[in-house]
């Protein structure tokens, strides 16, 4: 489950920066002087951060090269994020990056709107916005569009295939091509939305919602419906009225399983990975070769191996790739293409290694009911990471994750947690101070978040990674998990749990004791004022409607809501014209915690399905679009990007005549439009030599 950042009035998660729970890279200050700036470009409300991986040139050759590999799998899945979130993604992908890779001629204004649409594009993997799942449309005309294609075409653009798709060889064929994108360019009311979890206009949350893990299928369809492949298939309802899933698998070698939905793109990734394996050590090669299984024969059996051989491996270099978040699926089942190469910080990680050491302390100091807490415990594998790639359905938002996230492997062999600390540094350089000075309540709560603001967020994430999502026992009838009966709730569920055990710890001794924390008094009331605020603050990022979809502004918004329903603790107020939200008792606000924290944990043990949905329609859902309206007017006037994307480092090397790998090198690129080109030149070659052209 993945933890995403939101700039709050405290600026959020600067992991490794300051604070005793973390601290910075050795040697990082040096290298970092040479390290591109953090806000590397920007569009509209969008910037693009640089994500640094200085920590590569301290890895052997052999290391070196097995991320080498491993990232180029990581660009291999890429384009999958884009088909499983529209049906028309890759072909929209395709046509924009040809227009910016082939430009000669094109009128400079409307090849400027181009470019900008299609990095907001790469940003959000489509024209859907990552957080609200809101379609957004272009500057550019229908016209301006068919003319800058045309003129592409003629430059050589659109004239080998890319990846699935077949080049595009004539005129008239371009003309029908663009025609088709029309509406899911143009159009605000086709496909609206990618996931829909409050529907309307009589269509269901599947009906309601443009991603294609269903195709001509409702939820009343699948009430009898068993899936052998529950994350990797497209279920679809024939023309008999039957359902069926298209399972995304490669095929074996021996045509004895035949390749599947997404082919083409796995293909690719087991060649990589197979590469890969021969850099890495007999553990992780034999995790390596367990994911290709996986992906030829698509068997779920086969994900649970790799899950309990990957999580127990604690590899220096070590990466994700797979179908593993169901946020993006309003049904909370079907897993999005995600993948990320890490490079382990093993100092900070030791840090973090007493608090994953103490887990079964804090599980047996839970608020909620003996039966559910954990007797035989297996303390998590922590580690504290930069990474060298992250693609498909990870961004750089995420700054923590805890895998995998299947039960029956955390309940035999535990979890591993992610905390991401070049992400963390990123934003914090490129944020600034200025939303706690804006939406602060008082001059105490922003000296405080200035002080120990950081090292709260720092502690709320790794709390919520290590001992949070790990936490708890499900009662004996839940055989496969929570998530079957607790369905589009569960997400917004997990993510309020695990928050809700940092807010409960932060005040025990222990953390002390570990040397986690320092002022304890001021660092736990830095989180709490934090936790209050997010309400307000995350509606910035909402620029329609009046509801929340996203699962953890979802889980934010039901904590600080039930807690000033229920205590009074926590009060909305005006000043000035201006709306905030603060804390009033701290005390009271901490019962408020372990009441909600020990309730979530009984309705996910029992799979209460009518108590999780009654607490977030109630608390988590709706908002004032006028409050919104005057947050985001507030938020305007700082000029700080509302959503971020990440720029990944770039690694390259030369072959020599033998094919044999000389040393990789590192870098950054200066621009998105150059590390994009260069991802989809993997299938377009067409792309190439525009993709090099950028440095």
């Amino acid at each position: 489950m993945k933890s995403r950042f939101i700039i709050w009035a405290a600026i959020l998660l600067a992991i490794a920066v300051r604070g005793t729970l973390m601290r910075p890279v050795a040697g990082t200050q040096d290298r970092n002087a040479t390290a591109p700036k953090a806000l590397v470009a920007r569009v509209g409300d969008t910037g693009f951060v640089g994500l640094q991986a200085e920590s590569f040139r301290s890895l052997s050759r052999q290391q070196q090269a097995l991320g080498y590999w491993l990232s180029q799998a990581a660009i291999a899945i890429d384009p999958i994020i884009y088909d499983q979130l529209s049906r028309f993604g890759l072909r929209q992908k395709r046509l924009l990056e040809e227009i910016v890779a082939h430009p000669a001629g094109i009128d400079p204004r409307t090849l400027a709107k181009i470019t900008e649409f299609t990095e907001l594009f790469w940003a959000n993997r489509g024209n859907h916005n990552e957080t609200t799942a809101q379609k957004f449309l272009p500057a550019f005309t229908f016209d301006e569009l068919e003319q800058a294609a045309s003129i592409a075409q003629h430059n050589g653009g659109m004239k080998t295939s890319y990846g699935d798709l077949p080049p595009i060889t004539s005129p008239d064929k371009l003309q029908k091509e663009v025609e088709d994108l029309r509406a899911p360019l143009f159009d605000a009311d086709f496909e609206p939305m990618i996931t829909t979890k409050s529907p309307t206009g009589g269509k269901d949350i599947l009906q309601a919602s443009s991603n294609t893990f269903y195709e001509g299928v409702s939820l009343a369809d699948l009430k009898d419906f068993h899936e052998e492949h529950p994350l990797n298939s497209r279920v679809v309802k024939g023309n008999d009225g039957k359902l069926r899933e298209q399972v995304y698998r490669a095929g074996t070698p021996d045509g004895k399983i035949a390749p599947g939905l997404y082919a083409t793109y796995l293909q690719r990734v087991n060649f990589y990975l197979r590469k890969a394996r021969g850099f890495a050590d007999p553990q992780q090669a034999k995790v390596i070769n367990d994911l290709i299984q996986y992906y030829q024969t698509g068997d779920f059996n086969d994900w649970l191996k790799f899950d309990a051989d990957w999580v127990q491996d604690n590899a220096t270099v070590d990466f994700a790739n797979g179908f593993i978040e169901v946020y993006l699926d309003a049904r909370g089942a079907k897993g999005s293409s995600q993948s990320f190469v890490s490079i382990t910080d093993k100092p900070v990680s030791d840090a973090m290694t007493k608090l994953a050491q103490n887990a079964d302390y804090f599980e047996q100091r839970a608020p909620w009911d003996a039966k559910y807490k954990k007797q035989a415990f297996k303390p998590p594998l922590v580690k504290a990471v930069e990474t060298l790639i992250e693609t498909g359905d990870f961004g750089a938002s995420t700054i923590g994750d805890n895998l995998p996230n299947e039960n029956q492997i955390h309940e035999k062999y535990g979890t591993k947690n992610f905390l991401f600390t070049g992400s963390s540094r990123a934003f914090d350089q490129a944020s600034g101070t200025t939303p706690l000075d804006e939406f602060a309540s008082s001059p105490e709560e922003i000296a405080r978040g200035k002080k120990y603001g950081i090292e709260a967020e720092d502690l709320m994430t790794a709390q919520h990674e290590v001992i949070g999502h790990g936490s708890g026992k499900l009662s004996d009838r839940l055989t496969q998990g929570a998530e079957p009966y607790l369905k589009e709730y569960f997400s917004t569920l997990e993510e309020a749990r695990a928050d809700l055990m940092a807010l409960w710890n932060v005040w025990d001794p222990k953390l002390k004791e570990l040397g986690l924390i320092t002022n304890q008094d001021e660092v736990a009331k830095a989180m709490y004022d934090s936790a209050a605020r997010v309400a307000l603050m995350q509606l910035r990022r909402i620029s329609k409607g009046d509801t929340i979809e996203e699962d953890h502004e979802r889980n934010r918004q039901l904590i600080a809501f039930y807690i000033m329903d229920t205590t009074g603790s926590i009060e909305r107020f005006e000043r000035a014209g201006k709306t905030y939200i603060r804390v009033k008792d701290y005390a009271m606000m901490r019962k408020g915690v372990g009441t909600l924290l020990a309730e979530l944990m009984r309705i996910k043990a029992e799979g209460d399905y009518g108590a999780i949905k009654a607490l977030v329609d109630k608390y988590a859902v709706h908002f004032d679009p006028a409050l919104r309206d005057q947050v985001v007017a507030r938020y305007s006037k700082l000029n700080l990007p509302t959503y971020w994307a990440g720029i990944n480092a770039e690694l390259t090397v030369r072959f020599d005549k033998d094919g044999q790998m000389g040393p990789v090198e590192i870098g950054y690129p200066p621009d998105p439009v150059h590390q994009y080109l260069r991802y989809g030149a993997m299938y377009d070659r067409g792309l190439m030599d525009r993709g090099k052209d950028r440095r």
